[in-house]
């Protein structure tokens, strides 16, 4: 068969999905160490779990959607089981906990760090894998365990690279709007979808505003792309009091808590909401976490309706310009709550847990945007090949960098055009070049190539300020390691 006849596949990554290559994936992983660094240090173990779960076992969490099935990526395997990639990291928290709960402690603290899978509709920034990092506290019923989780997200923050100031973490407890549902007359088993249309619609009160959750609260709403949205059908007394909930924050933590009180009016669930914020809050307080950190807001309601308690959302609170140029917050990074339920399906036992989850990619695009991404992203030394016949006497060189903890390595290309090889060091972003031809191996001597000095000499519309510095220097093969440690540091 000739090659035109040949059908070939595309090499292309699928709608929705990317690659990630060298600096990228280095920055994830240092800023991950730090968050690691964090919840090891209030006590938390790493868990890895399998990608993939039974979709029984993840039930249906997955945010807007009503079957378990929906917005996964499932098959069916040959025992006629049906299996997915796990489209968040508590479901399969859950599932652990459940599994090997007689020999986990109790409480049991962990965090996970990973890709999840979600089989919606790409768009520009929202992919169909993304990373996500979590840590969660199964089996503490108090809500101190709410107010450490706070606690911690606000001190990973801070241990990556966004200043207080930068950020504010808001707190808020389900059980209060559960209470603010009673009120509106949403309470019961046969409301239970008007409740996830609100909950929803509240979630998105920062985008859309008062009037486009208005128009969810009621009839629905059409987006600018012509998309209709169904409403949750209240009525205009009904959503004056969701409403009333959303903008209960006042100036201090007391004076909102008071507010949400006169809300929920005498709903034991509301008020029981009510009391656990203000418990949240002076526990903070006592370790110094205050409102510029951490504040009670009833806008943060968390769209996934396995929450049951506390929620928290973490905003960073600096402006970024967006693709049109316009100023605007970069919004939230982080979020997650109470889920005591979620364990009680595989056990039938209540198990309390609460959690928070870190959208990684999202967190590490804000860092870029402040110019605080703080991974070394240099590349490795390179070392050059001038004969082939040489070539072990290259690799001892790249042996001795090495041996020194300096990232070096042979060129491996074809080293008959020289220029070729420093095309490639530049592509990497090798900071040095070594070059050892006939006439430097016969006096025992190396060249070395400042590659970062001599791309700003080119770039410098004068040579004066670079005189004292030379771009290349030969030195002794034996003074190799600490030339080029001399070099690296700028010396």
């Amino acid at each position: 068969m000739s090659d035109a006849k040949i059908r070939r596949p595309r090499a292309e990554t699928p709608k929705g999905f990317r690659d990630y290559f060298g600096a990228e994936v280095t920055t994830r992983k240092a800023m991950l160490d730090r968050i690691t660094a964090v919840y090891h240090r209030y006590g938390f173990d790493p868990l890895e779990t399998s990608a993939v779960e039974t979709v029984e076992s993840l039930g249906k969490f997955l945010p807007d959607v009503d079957r378990p099935n929906e917005g996964v990526f499932a098959w069916q395997d040959e025992d006629a089981d049906w299996l997915a990639l796990r489209y968040d990291l508590t479901a399969p928290l859950a599932r652990v906990a459940a599994q090997y709960r007689n020999d986990l402690p109790s409480p049991y603290r962990r965090y996970a760090m990973g890709p999840v899978w979600r089989n919606e509709k790409p768009g520009p920034g929202r992919f169909r894998q993304f990373y996500q990092c979590d840590a969660d506290t199964v089996g503490a019923p108090s809500v101190a365990a709410d107010a450490e989780i706070c606690a911690m997200l606000a001190d990973a923050l801070e241990e990556v690279g966004i200043p207080r100031g930068d950020y504010i973490i808001k707190v808020n407890n389900r059980k209060v709007l559960n209470g603010v549902m009673e009120v509106a007359g949403l309470s019961g088993d046969d409301k239970e979808a008007e409740r996830g249309i609100v909950l929803r619609a509240i979630d998105k009160i920062d985008r859309l505003g008062d009037a486009g959750v208005r128009a969810l609260l009621g009839e629905g709403r059409k987006d600018e792309s012509g998309d209709f949205t169904k409403g949750a059908g209240l009525n205009a007394d009904q959503a004056e009091v969701v409403m009333g909930f959303i903008h209960a924050k006042r100036d201090s933590g007391a004076e909102t808590a008071a507010r949400l009180r006169e809300l929920v009016g005498t709903s034991a669930l509301g008020l029981e909401g009510v009391g656990e914020l203000e418990t949240i809050a002076s526990l903070l307080s006592a370790q110094g976490y205050g409102p510029d950190r951490i504040v009670i807001d009833p806008g943060v309601v968390r769209g996934l309706g396995y929450y049951t308690g506390p929620v928290f959302e973490a905003e960073l609170t600096f402006e970024i310009l967006d693709e049109k140029g316009r100023k605007r917050q970069f919004g939230s990074v982080a979020g997650g709550g109470r889920y005591d339920d979620l364990v009680k399906r595989f056990t039938g036992q209540a198990v309390p847990a609460t959690g928070v989850s870190i959208g990684v990619d999202r967190l590490l695009a804000a860092l870029h945007a402040k110019g605080r991404v703080t991974a070394d992203t240099t590349g490795p030394v390179v070392v050059t090949v001038m004969d082939r016949d040489r070539m072990a006497d290259y690799m001892g060189m790249v042996a001795d960098l090495r041996a020194a903890d300096i990232r070096a390595e042979v060129y491996l290309g074809n080293p008959k055009n020289f220029g070729n090889q420093l095309k490639y060091a530049d592509k990497r972003g090798s900071p040095v070049a070594v070059i050892q031809g006939g006439d430097e191996a016969a006096k025992g001597t190396v060249i070395l190539k400042d590659l970062v000095l001599g791309a700003r000499i080119a770039a410098s519309a004068t040579l004066e300020e670079w005189k004292d510095r030379p771009a290349q220097v030969e030195v002794p093969r034996a003074d190799l390691v600490a030339a080029v440690r001399r070099m690296l540091a700028g010396a």
